[in-house]
């Protein structure tokens, strides 16, 4: 098709001594419509443009054709582009391949840079300096984690720890541009969707579309209101852009609210699965139909607030609120108020009745009203809390993010800092930031010397011994040593005792585990205790595991081990097993020939 099309648009062509019509005596539109044909690529339209004065117009920077290669070939970027824009397409398809390359060279080596260890602070460094749009970069990308079937793994695994960094950043400097506004400015719908957006930056959370749906909502409550008070002042064009001061009139756009958000929508407290992280992400609160107090008040308000109705936040003990004001506006008097509680189905209690929900008694203050940083401070502060609880995540990922979250609207906070610095001291990884971290602390409290100093020198012992490490452990399958080791790498496995699945992405000759954790797993209570080989596995929990080789067996159906870290150490499923990416394979370089001996005897005997 490529050849058609430039083949009788060379010099000299048109009619023909046959009295045909050639490319170039077409109309412009018919001409644009066939240079825009998904059929043709860059390299194509850029050939043709070379060769006349009626194709090179044709094909302009500016025009319709670049414009539609470029939509052809990567259409989610139109959206940073509106009609009345001045573009070069030419030049932004240049950029955007070249931002393409850039990417595909910086995942490709994160590989052999951090498959010894997590991506160090710095080692994004190179990402931060980028001579292209961000939002190409990002694009590629996305490309990469949406590549189908079973291969790239490895790929995967690095661009997803590229874009969960970035998208971070973005959002941390969104944040801090949030927090130094008035406070009149400071909506609590946006700090809400903020705190969403960083703990799941890979998924496509907006302002406008959370937005869009609260708008919604808010226009159903306008249809019931039409019906009870067909005058409300709700109902103008411009409601909720001034305050209704008449309590009754109040009272009706609240008793429309319950009747939509509770009885309509079918909204609950969700008292089933209260611990659930998803509770606290609105997006999620507005596709479930449920949260807990915050979550579901932040909800309310904005609607109510939507309306014309001011509702405040109160950061009540074990149960956030809203309260509503009877009496004089301002009114410090916490009897002049009627409290609020959307995870109750909007039910509206007296100060007595607010006290019975909780079991006890509390002083004035916990009555009055909190600002919108407070109000993000409480819902990250329940992230935290959720953070510390999960025990089957064992990057803690959600109490990083939270913790992040923490501290940049509240830097200083010596009591969280600390909490960072043991976290990433545990997990093993950052030794240089934790060593910052405890610099910070010691300058903001020295009592904290003691703490401080413990975690300061077994730190820096973990900066010497990395630097002592001569580089990867090979382990032959030959070796003398190494000959009771039956199983090998890339093999789907099921443990015989437990019945999880897993894959083997390590082994060692006997248990390489201190004498505790060998006491701790009970080993010895094993026909050969800790003298068999071990076998480092991805279980498909998430978890990692370390196995004896007794208490494994081969899986009689292997399927695919959704496991987050699965593409740090292969790159392909085959169906039937796992190909180690190359960093793997330096360190097992005969596990590939025996592991395709096993699978077919294995599961072609099985077939049989």
């Amino acid at each position: 098709m490529a050849a058609e099309a430039a083949g009788p648009a060379g010099p000299g062509t048109g009619s023909g001594s046959g009295g045909g019509t050639g490319l170039t005596d077409l109309p412009g539109e018919l001409l644009e419509l066939i240079l825009c044909c998904d059929v043709l690529g860059a390299a194509d339209i850029g050939r043709v443009s070379c060769t006349c004065r009626r194709l090179r117009e044709a094909c302009q920077p500016r025009g319709k054709v670049w414009r539609e290669r470029f939509r052809l070939r990567w259409p989610s970027l139109l959206k940073y582009y509106s009609h009345s824009d001045s573009v070069s397409w030419l030049e932004e398809y240049k950029a955007r391949h070249n931002a393409g390359l850039e990417a595909q060279r910086i995942v490709a080596s994160f590989s052999k840079r951090f498959f010894s260890e997590h991506v160090p602070c710095d080692g994004f460094s190179d990402i931060e300096t980028l001579g292209c749009p961000s939002h190409f970069f990002e694009d590629e990308l996305m490309c990469i984690l949406n590549m189908e079937g079973r291969k790239g793994l490895t790929w995967k695994y690095y661009a997803k720890k590229i874009l969960y960094f970035l998208r971070q950043q973005n959002i941390l400097k969104n944040l801090k541009e949030y927090l130094q506004r008035p406070t009149e400015r400071q909506s609590f719908l946006e700090g809400a969707v903020l705190i969403d957006q960083y703990c799941n930056p890979l998924s496509d959370i907006c302002l406008k579309s959370v937005q869009a749906q609260v708008d919604d909502i808010t226009d159903k409550v306008r249809k019931v209101l039409r019906t009870k008070n067909p005058r409300h002042p709700s109902l103008a064009s411009k409601a909720g852009e001034v305050l209704i001061p008449e309590v009754e009139l109040q009272r009706q756009v609240l008793d429309a609210m319950n009747c939509v958000l509770y009885e309509q929508l079918k909204y609950k407290g969700n008292e089933l699965d209260y611990y659930n992280s998803l509770n606290s992400y609105i997006h999620q609160v507005l596709i479930r139909r449920t949260g807990i107090p915050i979550s579901l008040s932040v909800l309310y308000l904005t609607i109510a607030r939507q309306l014309g109705v001011k509702l405040e936040p109160v950061n009540f003990p074990s149960h956030f609120l809203l309260r509503w004001c009877q009496g004089k506006e301002g009114s410090t008097d916490i009897f002049d108020y009627t409290y609020i509680d959307a995870f109750g189905k909007g039910k509206q209690l007296t100060v007595k009745e607010c006290e019975y929900l909780i079991g006890h008694h509390v002083t004035e203050e916990f009555y009055g009203v909190v600002t919108s940083k407070e109000v993000l401070q409480r819902m990250v502060g329940n992230l935290l809390n959720l953070g510390k609880r999960e025990s089957t995540d064992q990057s803690y990922q959600l109490l990083r993010d939270s913790l992040d979250l923490y501290l940049a609207m509240y830097p200083d906070n010596v009591q969280h800092l600390m909490l960072q610095a043991r976290l990433y001291f545990h997990l093993g990884i950052w030794p240089e930031k934790v060593l910052d971290i405890l610099q910070h602390i010691q300058a903001l409290d020295p009592s904290q010397h003691g703490a401080v100093g413990y975690l300061v020198q077994h730190t820096l012992e973990h900066i010497e011994r990395r630097k002592e490490e001569l580089g990867p452990e090979v382990k032959h399958r030959s070796d003398e040593k190494h000959k009771e080791v039956c199983f090998s790498i890339g093999l789907i496995m099921k443990h015989k005792r437990y019945g999880y699945n897993c894959v083997i992405y390590g082994w060692d000759p006997a248990c390489m585990m201190g004498h505790e954790w060998i006491r701790n797993m009970n080993v010895h209570s094993l026909p050969h205790g800790p003298h068999q080989p071990f076998y480092n596995v991805l279980v498909e929990d998430g978890s990692c595991r370390y196995a004896a080789q007794e208490n494994l067996e081969y899986n009689s159906e292997p399927r695919e081990i959704p496991h987050p870290d699965i593409g740090r150490y292969f790159s392909e499923f085959t169906g039937l097993h796992y190909l180690a990416n190359t960093e793997l394979e330096i360190r097992y370089p005969e596990d590939l020939e025996l592991t395709r001996a096993t699978v077919q005897k294995i599961y072609s005997s099985g077939k049989e």
